[in-house]
């Protein structure tokens, strides 16, 4: 229930797209086609309204790497780059394995939702040694699909400071009804020149192992610059798998993805009824978007290593630590709901008699 990926079968239409490439006697090296393009310029307008350009975009074997990519285009070794925890853990280590400097703006939990500290981003953001800003968009793993005047806020205030904003959106996707994800360098000219978006069809359409992800940099200087740590790191080529895949999952994705749209909203739903009803020691923040959702086991009283090993070694449930998600994860733990109801269910109850027991 940890790994963010799905349980269910990749749509067929990617499957038999797959198949058909597969045929083809020569897997040699290859290029991405003018329809690759057009499948996800099409996809953002028709998804998200959003106007974008062939020359934005670009490839990147997946966006962890291409978080760390840019990471290395546009900091030095030393600089310092901003990350709001609790949020997604690779974030840290493409700070801190690329030489530079981590600094915390810890999101606020009021009311059951995760919002941003804008107070404590501006004291920060006045540092000239802070050089970008790491967005989850939406959030991973409090759920929240950032609202259009949070997105300006918090990007305003960058601007000022001249901080690049990077855009992991990679759950854009996944958004429930009435929560609009709006992808941050649509909302208007001036922030799209500050931002570096990053988005990808592998969690939406379970093809994670296909690596094939897109920028999107409507900024020529900052597109060079990172076109040159791909030619660099000589990986611009990509999957040739992955390039079918993601071609067939933006041309054919709608009805299905609306489907398991519907489905995951199911099992947010019976996720909440059975923690209320049953474990009401655990408190779970409703997410607005992502098929991940956070828990807080905080009143069971138990430390990190405790909470691990009361879930793992009695529970038999595998979630993820919250501990790792840096400050504000102590006690939480985050489960992935995109799986049958009765593989759900059952971890539930699992984690419903170990709850029980320890009272």
């Amino acid at each position: 229930m940890w790994v963010a990926d799905m349980d269910f079968k990749t749509p067929d239409f990617i499957i038999d797209a797959v198949k058909e490439r597969a045929e083809h006697p020569v897997y040699g090296y290859t290029f991405r086609p003018d329809s690759y393009y057009q499948s996800i310029i099409d996809w953002v307008k028709r998804r998200n309204n959003w106007n974008i350009d062939k020359e934005w975009i670009g490839f990147c074997p997946g966006i962890v790497p291409a978080v760390n990519m840019a990471v290395m285009a546009f900091s030095n070794p030393g600089d310092k780059i901003i990350v709001q925890p609790p949020v997604y853990f690779p974030f840290f280590n493409a700070v801190e394995l690329n030489g530079r400097r981590l600094v915390y703006n810890q999101l606020q939990l009021k009311n059951g939702r995760y919002g941003f500290d804008l107070e404590d981003l501006k004291k920060k953001t006045v540092d000239p040694a802070v050089k970008m800003l790491i967005l989850s968009n939406p959030h991973n793993p409090g759920g929240s699909v950032w609202s259009k005047t949070e997105l300006e806020e918090l990007a305003t205030i960058c601007i000022e400071n001249n901080v690049l904003i990077i855009s992991d959106e990679i759950h854009g996707d996944l958004v429930y009804k009435p929560n609009k994800y709006i992808p941050l360098s649509s909302i208007y000219n001036e922030i799209a020149q500050h931002t570096v978006s990053f988005i990808a069809p592998s969690k939406t359409f379970n093809i994670a192992g296909m690596s094939s992800a897109s920028s999107i940099i409507s900024n020529k200087v900052l597109r060079q610059r990172y076109n040159e740590i791909i030619e660099q790191l000589h990986i611009g080529m990509g999957n040739m798998f992955g390039i079918v895949a993601l071609e067939a999952a933006y041309k054919n994705g709608d009805n299905w993805l609306n489907q398991l749209l519907e489905y995951l909203q199911e099992n947010v739903k019976l996720t909440q009824e059975f923690i209320e009803s049953h474990i009401p020691e655990i408190k779970m923040i409703k997410p607005e978007g992502t098929y991940l959702v956070w828990l807080d086991f905080s009143k069971l009283g138990l430390n990190n290593k405790e909470l691990d090993d009361l879930l793992i070694k009695k529970a038999k449930v595998g979630l993820n630590s919250g501990y790792t998600f840096g400050p504000g994860g102590d006690g939480f733990m985050r489960i992935n709901i995109a799986c049958p109801k009765p593989i759900l269910e059952k971890a539930l109850k699992q984690i419903k008699e170990v709850v029980k027991q320890l009272k």
